[in-house]
């Protein structure tokens, strides 16, 4: 009952925490001499995001904990679904070692098909989802890479394939 209280807090708070020490960090990082994006540009924009949703997240809990306190005595309580959690973990792990050898193209298209299959709901894991799923998996990895090999002019780990384009 306490996460359930809380959690909207202690998550906005954690990320305020996060963001902040991670656009110190970036601001650390030493500036590129070669273009005017250095490598402290992508960090920064994640990091401001971060802030401001977290920041936009503590603003609305505040906002709304009566209706929140309300809301919490009337639901009853629900299971945690640790088996997803745990395979979302792995999938993740799995992702960040074998990312740099088998390079990002590869990588990211075998980890995020399983990814979302786990985060989907039982009820909508079939065969034709399935396919939908691989199509926005394939397009997503493909115009994140050219967004930052391109737009960004960030080489993503190559790996065992080399993409000259």
């Amino acid at each position: 009952m306490f996460w359930k209280k809380y959690a909207d807090y202690i998550t906005s708070i954690f990320f305020i925490g996060i963001s902040l020490a991670m656009i110190a960090l970036a601001r650390a990082l030493p500036k590129s001499k070669v273009m005017s994006i250095g490598p402290d540009f992508m960090p920064i924009v994640i990091a401001v995001t971060t802030l401001l949703l977290a920041v936009i997240l503590l603003i609305l809990t505040v906002v709304r904990r009566k209706e929140r306190a309300a809301a919490l005595a009337k639901a009853a309580p629900e299971d945690f679904d640790y088996r997803r959690m745990l395979s979302s973990l792995v999938l993740i792990l799995a992702y960040v070692f074998i990312l740099q050898p088998v390079g990002f193209i590869v990588s990211t298209v075998i980890y995020l098909l399983p990814q979302f299959l786990v985060l989907s709901p039982a009820k909508e894991r079939t065969k034709q989802a399935a396919i939908k799923l691989l199509i926005i998996d394939v397009i997503f990895t493909m115009a994140v890479f050219f967004l930052f090999r391109y737009g960004f002019k960030i080489v993503l780990p190559a790996g065992i394939f080399t993409i000259h384009i």
